[in-house]
């Protein structure tokens, strides 16, 4: 295998003088993008009655992000091989920051989904290369220490975007949801145009027919998931093509990576147990961890009547909780079994989903902080030896290309549960409401009879409309609570791909060796 291939102890792929400030100018990067994909959605409604959009094209300010950054994540390595890993880092951080502050001027919708399209694009190299520079500038005993920072920032970003985008839009505007970008950006810029390594650029052919056929799927892909439950799913042509379009370029995609002479992606890769194993983790974390964050604020707000500000500090605790497991996995992976931290962690996301299935309308905040500390803990024991056990079998060369992939499967794990979650939400609602009222009688209502209550006129409707908003609430409940059992029993199921991990070859502590 070729020197550079090789990982050494106590020898760091790309050594570098500054590794403290360049580790902060890469997770400055990484925060910023990863904090975009949330921080926007608290700020739509302001946004709608600014640029004199509607509530169903309004959505596409967030799905023009997430389809154009899915799209350009699978090809983050061979951008990387072509211009060099330090050139496209250095375009796609100043990419980001410009294309927010379009974002932030724009006047109409039109102009919105344009901007919002160029910062996907730029923001989806990132994350691929944050994390393949991390690995690269340490050594391989430091890579769980690495992986537990650049965790924190993954994570971190998606639990508080909504409450920092709920404070500027508040206090400020919604614009200033994109200008926060340019401080942050400055600074980063500034950091990895001083310390980024240069890394030759390698030739590498394009495998065009491959890259269009996946680019075509997840953009049907991700389009159908957006607007399936608005457009009543099978019932809509529109999403039976998207399904269509999704499967038949999938599928063609899959065949052409099994035979194609120079595929898009290595065929190593797709061989690499842990890796493999590692990408339906991500799924799985994806749907656990976005969807849950999809549904906690509204039902905060909207059943137990928090304003927008303690509603985010009662989901603080989550993001506690996952700094502190990502801190002692980083310290424990050296002398614990990587496998044994992801199956723990994966039973503590368990037991706090199965706590959430408990919940009451009559509870108070307490049930609220403690199932989200505790599954944060568990998310944080199992993102970063996840993480570390990925790239532990793959060489160096091929950190980046593998980066891409665990970004985007994570991705499309978010898309997917939050689309799940958001139609069994609204089917389990309509269910629950119409079991509830066919129990409402004159037995189950003391001192009313609803057959009567036309007799009490504009009494009796007001009487009608108090008993139909408490059973539509309590029918909201029992959706809400359904969606848990639902992410709960997945996680559930996850776990097992434990035991199809390979432990990593080498541990902190261990004596020199090389990992061919």
């Amino acid at each position: 295998m070729p020197a550079a291939d090789r990982s050494i102890v106590g020898q760091a792929n790309t050594p570098v003088a500054h590794r403290g400030l360049l580790t902060i100018g890469v997770m400055l990067a990484t925060v910023m993008q990863v904090l975009d994909s949330t921080i926007a959605n608290v700020a739509l409604p302001h946004m709608q009655a600014s640029l004199g959009a509607t509530v169903d094209t309004i959505t596409w300010v967030l799905t023009s992000y997430i389809v154009a950054s899915a799209i350009a994540i699978p090809i983050t390595g061979w951008l990387a091989d072509r211009v060099g890993a330090r050139n496209l880092f250095l375009f796609s951080a100043i990419g980001f920051v410009g294309a927010s502050m379009l974002c932030g001027i724009a006047t109409s919708l039109e102009e919105m989904v344009a901007f919002r399209v160029l910062q996907g694009i730029a923001g989806a190299f990132i994350g691929p290369l944050s994390q393949t520079v991390l690995l690269d500038i340490n050594p391989p005993e430091r890579h769980g220490k690495a992986m537990s920072i650049w965790g924190m920032g993954v994570m971190i970003g998606p639990i508080t975007g909504p409450v920092l985008g709920g404070l500027l839009t508040e206090n400020y505007s919604w614009r200033w949801v994109f200008y926060v970008n340019l401080p942050i950006g400055i600074l980063c810029v500034a950091l990895l145009w001083w310390l980024l390594p240069r890394r030759p650029p390698s030739r590498r052919s394009f495998d065009l027919f491959g890259f269009s056929m996946l680019a075509l799927g997840l953009a049907a892909l991700q389009l159908l998931l957006d607007r399936g439950q608005g457009e009543d799913w099978l019932h809509s042509t529109e999403i039976l093509i998207e399904i269509g379009v999704a499967v038949a370029a999938l599928w063609v995609f899959g065949i052409h990576m099994a035979t194609a002479k120079s595929p898009m992606f290595s065929r190593v890769l797709l061989t690499d147990r842990n890796l493999m194993t590692s990408l339906l983790f991500m799924i799985v974390i994806g749907v656990m961890m976005f969807a849950t964050m999809a549904l906690l604020p509204t039902m905060l707000q909207q059943l137990y009547g928090y304003p927008v500000i303690d509603t985010g500090l009662l989901l603080a605790p989550r993001g506690i909780g996952v700094l502190i497991s990502m801190a002692l996995a980083g310290q424990l992976m050296g002398r614990v079994d990587s496998r044994w931290l992801i199956g723990f962690g994966m039973i503590l996301a368990a037991v706090s989903l199965w706590w959430m299935t408990t919940w009451s309308l009559e509870m108070g905040w307490w049930p609220i902080v403690t199932s989200g500390f505790v599954q944060g803990l568990g998310m944080g024991f199992v993102f970063i030896p996840l993480n570390t056990l990925a790239f532990a079998t793959l060489p160096p060369s091929a950190r980046t290309d593998g980066s891409s992939l665990l970004n985007l499967l994570r991705s499309v794990g978010a898309s997917i549960g939050i689309s799940v979650v958001s139609t069994f939400l609204a089917r389990n609602l309509q269910v629950s409401h119409a079991d509830l009222s066919a129990h409402v009688t004159s037995y189950s209502i003391f001192s009313f009879d609803p057959q009567q209550a036309t007799r009490f006129g504009e009494m009796g409707n007001q009487l009608f409309a108090l008993i139909d908003a408490e059973i539509s609430r309590q029918a909201l409940m029992i959706a809400y609570l359904d969606d848990f059992w639902l992410i709960m029993w997945l996680s559930m199921a996850a776990i097992p791909l434990v035991f199809l991990l390979k432990r990593a070859p080498l541990q902190a502590g261990s004596s020199p060796a090389v990992i061919e």
